[in-house]
Order: structure tokens, then C-alpha cells, then sequence
């Protein structure tokens, strides 16, 4: 899912950062130098979104609440810093944030202008009735994967990445982004197993989300041809296998996509 800045797709993570991060080197200084900062956790729905007690937003805050034991076990591991969460925003139909108006067309995105995790809960009938992904781990994918956004701009590399960034390498570093959010999501996904929250076949419903929003899926669905050279997110082989690594190794610095 996308990652809205100013309303575009902007790709990129300096893996570099990702391994000093975690071999001790102050987050709060680089935070200094792209002017971001924690943002305070969500305190319910917004107005015009889904009650408290919904089922679907019941779901998607505890998966959230898990994502940020799991990263804040992972930074006090690291570097002994706390980890800033992102603010949960549940929606229907179309939301302002802080990257623009978007409507539920976009699906779940993050927008690292407001450190937000925007969910439409409508999308997770889309995964499963469009896009041939059900299961409440698939679900779990989706939030893990803009949680993985947020860890992404925690560490500060936003704005490099746009001065990188240039016509003929946009699409390519927005690839390597989206896939590194995926291995993020498979070491949160490495835990949860850990503490025992998965059932059997949860697995394979998230391997087969990750396949399921693949770029060529999607183009030889939709325009009956494959453009790799349009790919945003990666194609559905790359995404279930970095969303693998992540599950198999449980390690940030092995989701290494800059690198390969």
C-alpha cells in the first residue's frame, strides 16, 4: 500500500540507516534533521469513521497495539531509544490528511507528513473478494505493512530519498521501499508467531496477501499486460518473498532491499 507524501508515492529507505539505527546510532538526531517527530498514539475513531466498538476497528487497534510492542522491544534492543508509534486513523470513504484528501480508492496508506496509519476497513472486503486474500492474518499484513512505512520514517530517510529520487530512479526506489515495508511486516509477524498469536494456514494468508497486491497481478488484471517498468510495490514473487524474510528471520537489518 502506498505511502502518501504531498499526495504522490514516494519510494525509498537508505538500509544503511536501518543497521546504524540498530547498532546504536541516536534516532533522535537524524529525526532532528528531516524535521520529523514521535507522534502521539491514537486516542479512538475519528468523527464520521467507525464506532469503538466495531469489530473491524477493534481488530486493526490491536493488531497496531501488538505492531508497537513488538518495535519498541526491537529499538530498546537496539539502540535503547523509544519507539515512537504512529496515530491510528480508522476511515469510510474518503479522509484529509496531512499528505491531502484522499477517498478509500487509495486503500490503507501512511502519510509520513502526520505520522499517521490510515485504514478504510472497506479494503479488507476488497482483499478478500477482489484480490483473493482472506483470513484475519492477511488483514494483519496490510497494518504491519504501513506500520513497516512508519519504522521507515522513524529513522529519518524521507527526505533523502527525494533528493535521490529523479525520473528514470522513482519507480525503483518506490519499489525498494514497498518491499522493505513487507519484510518489516514479516518480522512483526516473526514475533506474533513467537508469543503464539497465529493459528495454522495464518502464514500462508498473509504469503498469499503479499502475492495477491503484486504489481503484475494487478497490471495483467486490470490492463491485461504486465509493465514492469511501472511497478510501484514489486511483483507478487518479490513481496511474499520479503514479506518471508522478514518472517523467517525476525531481523530489520535483513531486510536489505536497497542492497540487492
Amino acid at each position: 500500500m502506498p505511502v502518501r507524501m504531498g499526495g504522490l508515492g514516494v519510494g525509498g529507505l537508505l538500509v544503511v540507516v536501518v543497521i546504524s539505527y540498530l547498532m546504536g546510532v541516536n534516532p533522535l538526531e537524524v529525526l532532528d534533521q528531516t524535521g520529523g517527530g514521535p507522534a502521539p498514539p491514537s486516542a479512538g475513531p475519528p468523527p464520521g469513521g467507525p464506532a469503538a466498538n466495531d469489530p473491524g476497528y477493534t481488530f486493526v487497534s490491536k493488531v497496531l497495539a501488538d505492531t508497537e510492542d513488538t518495535w519498541e522491544a526491537i529499538f530498546q534492543r537496539g539502540t535503547g531509544q523509544r519507539y515512537p508509534p504512529p496515530t491510528l486513523v480508522v476511515f469510510n470513504d474518503a479522509v484529509d490528511s496531512a499528505c491531502g484528501m484522499n477517498s478509500a480508492a487509495v486503500g490503507p496508506f501512511y502519510c509520513p507528513a502526520d505520522q499517521k496509519v490510515y485504514i478504510d476497513l472497506a479494503f479488507f472486503r476488497d482483499l478478500e473478494q477482489r484480490f483473493g486474500a482472506p483470513g484475519d492474518f492477511a488483514q494483519a499484513y496490510v497494518i504491519a505493512h504501513e506500520v513497516g512505512h512508519h519504522v521507515q520514517n522513524v529513522l529519518g530517510v524521507f527526505d533523502q530519498v527525494r533528493q535521490r529520487s529523479t525520473a528514470q530512479t522513482a519507480n525503483d526506489l518506490s519499489v525498494r521501499q514497498e518491499l522493505q515495508a513487507d519484510c518489516f511486516a514479516g518480522v512483526w509477524g516473526h514475533y506474533a508467531a513467537q508469543k503464539q498469536m497465529l493459528e495454522p494456514g495464518d502464514v500462508d494468508e498473509g504469503l498469499n496477501a503479499a502475492a495477491a497486491i503484486g504489481d503484475d497481478r494487478i497490471q495483467r488484471r486490470t490492463q491485461g499486460r504486465v509493465a514492469p517498468e511501472s511497478w510501484t510495490h514489486g511483483s507478487s514473487e518479490q513481496r511474499a518473498e520479503w514479506f518471508r524474510r522478514g518472517l523467517d528471520s525476525g531481523r530489520p537489518d535483513a531486510c536489505d532491499t536497497f542492497a540487492r
